[in-house]
């Protein structure tokens, strides 16, 4: 099972296949929650430092997964576990305690109520400062939909809403303990392979994440239209010409250090120190998908106030990207007048008002005021709003769409949109025209590819598609699959499991991981294709100013390419038997119906 799955959410939805049947309350004690690793985690592999966490989405009805880094994941592996599967629902709160191997699930009353960075310091204090955390804070133990889990008091597996699941479970935390060594098959072509590669970390964009992280390309995102503006309605350079003060070395001049995931040669992230009204505030540097969503999406240009923001949301536990999303909503119907005059009083919700974004955080977290309309994403608020407000809400099947525009680059579009998990900007190859020289030449990609262009992208867009959820499930962070050899994961993969694994079958595990997802959500009985799209996205109508002018995407023609590519059916989108047989997925596959 692990040479066809290898690991992370491939391995978490092949067991969750077997053990839940379709139709669970995603809220419910039957839905199964996973914490899982790749093979490569905490291995010497380039950045193998991820973890992933499964389930049923409480946001989505689909399949869910998220993706963190930090240090949890190879503590996981160091307590002697590859994954952990929770079922049922505790009377009382508890964290679990996975020891050297050992399972203990102990009581966590003294830890409800508190906020994950609390909770981080209270299990260290009691267990030892070795101990690694993964936790929710008040938004998870509310059932907020949009709310995450986090480690190392900044690493978060924010999307999906597996927080809410977590909470369901009346599970506060997970602690992890151990100092067991990862397997390696062949240790000394492991070693020979890190050195090989870390010579190769060289170059500009290795350069970029050292300097600043994702931090770097606020300002450029906004000009050529990458990031949203103003909910989607907006221009950046018209409606957000401030946003070079949220972006680069503005950022930096607030960082007092320089943080880097488990034995991460970059070092991508940072701690950042900032003073906002007079108060002082510290945490982690906010990433460009949360400058984007408190910034370009509120017009928010007051960097301290996304500071707060940011740490805000990783000590309730929310996700940043839904929650600045859901944010900027709520900014446009206030401005509409749909909000409900009583639940706004002593809020300023108009565009660019930080104090009214970083006190909506709140009561979002706790459920209070307008918050507790808000805090279960824009689908949610739009039922208790009314259809006036369907329009403002831009989201696939639930899920608040990430920092990056579809009009910019189409291809996001059918990642958003046909992806297991809906919505999802790490799931795709619509960053192709980015890949290293040599990747591409490996992976037969064109050197030049217009990103307009729609005849033979499909092709291109599920190649680069498949190695990115090996990539995933690996255990590797696709910032090191975006600067080195793509040779790279086939290497690491054959050293560390002994399996002669080469870069054609990564690219056949990848499509089995993501067959599998959407196998799920078609058991579930959710067609993809049957998910409404939001027109601002696409173009719909066209932005009259800024570098996206006039640009509607033409996804259907896109999607049409693309599901004859994968081989499923344009219309049930149910995969062919022959493409189910050739990933030996025909089996699992059986009990649904048949082209």
């Amino acid at each position: 099972m692990c040479r066809e799955y290898l690991g992370g959410y491939a391995l978490g939805a092949r067991l969750i296949w077997d053990w839940q049947p379709p139709g669970v309350d995603p809220l419910g004690p039957e839905n199964v929650l996973g914490f899982v690793t790749g093979p490569l985690t905490g291995t010497p592999a380039i950045i193998g430092s991820r973890y992933m966490v499964v389930g049923k989405s409480p946001l989505t009805g689909t399949w869910g997964d998220a993706n963190s880094g930090g240090s949890f994941g190879p503590g996981l592996r160091a307590a002697g576990f590859d994954a952990v599967f929770l079922v049922g629902r505790s009377e009382r709160p508890v964290y679990l305690l996975l020891q050297q191997g050992r399972a203990e699930l102990r009581d966590a009353r003294q830890l409800w109520g508190l906020e994950t960075d609390k909770v981080e310091d209270a299990l260290q204090a009691e267990l030892g400062a070795g101990t690694e955390v993964a936790s929710i804070g008040p938004a998870g133990e509310n059932r907020s939909l949009i709310s995450g889990i986090v480690n190392n008091k900044g690493r978060a597996a924010a999307r999906s809403g597996l927080g809410a699941l977590m909470g369901s479970k009346c599970l506060k935390a997970i602690a992890v303990q151990g100092d067991q060594p990862v397997p390696l098959a062949d240790e000394a072509r492991v070693r020979e392979l890190r050195k090989h590669y870390l010579a190769k970390l060289t170059g500009p964009a290795v350069e970029y994440y050292r300097n600043y992280g994702t931090c770097g390309g606020v300002a450029g995102a906004s000009v050529s239209g990458d990031a949203p503006v103003k909910n989607w309605q907006g221009a950046g350079p018209v409606d957000f010409p401030n946003a070079p003060a949220i972006s680069d070395d503005n950022v930096i001049r607030y960082q007092e250090r320089r943080y880097a995931c488990w034995q991460c040669p970059l070092g991508c992230g940072g701690h950042v120190r900032a003073v906002y009204r007079a108060e002082p505030i510290q945490g982690h540097k906010p990433e460009y998908e949360t400058l984007a969503a408190f910034g370009s999406m509120t017009l928010v240009d007051d960097l301290e106030a996304i500071i707060q923001a940011n740490n805000l949301c990783n000590a309730y536990g929310l996700d940043t990207i839904s929650t600045g999303a859901t944010i900027a909503f709520a900014m446009e119907c206030f401005q509409e007048g749909l909000l409900p005059a009583g639940l706004t009083a002593g809020l300023d919700l108009g565009w660019g008002n930080a104090a009214g974004m970083l006190a909506l955080i709140t009561q979002m977290a706790h459920r209070q005021g307008l918050g507790g309309l808000l805090a279960d994403g824009v689908r949610k608020a739009v039922e208790g709003l009314g259809p006036a407000a369907d329009s403002l809400a831009v989201h696939i099947q639930g899920q608040e769409l990430p920092m990056h525009d579809p009009r910019y680059l189409p291809t996001l579009a059918i990642s958003y949109w046909l992806d297991a998990t809906p919505g999802r900007h790490t799931q795709g190859g619509h960053w192709a025209y980015e890949l290293p020289a040599d990747s591409k030449a490996r992976l037969g990609i064109p050197a030049n590819e217009d990103r307009y262009a729609v005849a033979g992208k499909a092709a291109i867009f599920k190649k680069v598609a498949d190695i990115i959820q090996t990539v995933n499930i690996s255990g590797l962070c696709q910032f090191g699959y975006e600067v080195l050899d793509v040779q790279h994961v086939p290497d690491f993969l054959s050293a560390v499991t002994g399996w002669d694994i080469t870069l054609d079958e990564c690219l056949v595990l990848g499509e089995r991981a993501g067959t599998l997802r959407h196998l799920f959500n078609l058991r579930e009985g959710l067609n993809p294709l049957e998910f409404r799209l939001p027109d601002r996205a696409l173009g719909r109508p066209p932005l009259t100013t800024g570098a996206l002018a006039g640009v509607e995407v033409d996804v259907r023609s896109l999607a049409a390419e693309y599901l004859a590519v994968r081989d499923w059916d344009p219309v049930s989108a149910m995969p062919s038997q022959a493409k189910l047989a050739a990933l030996g997925l025909g089996g699992l596959a059986s009990s649904l119906p048949r082209r």
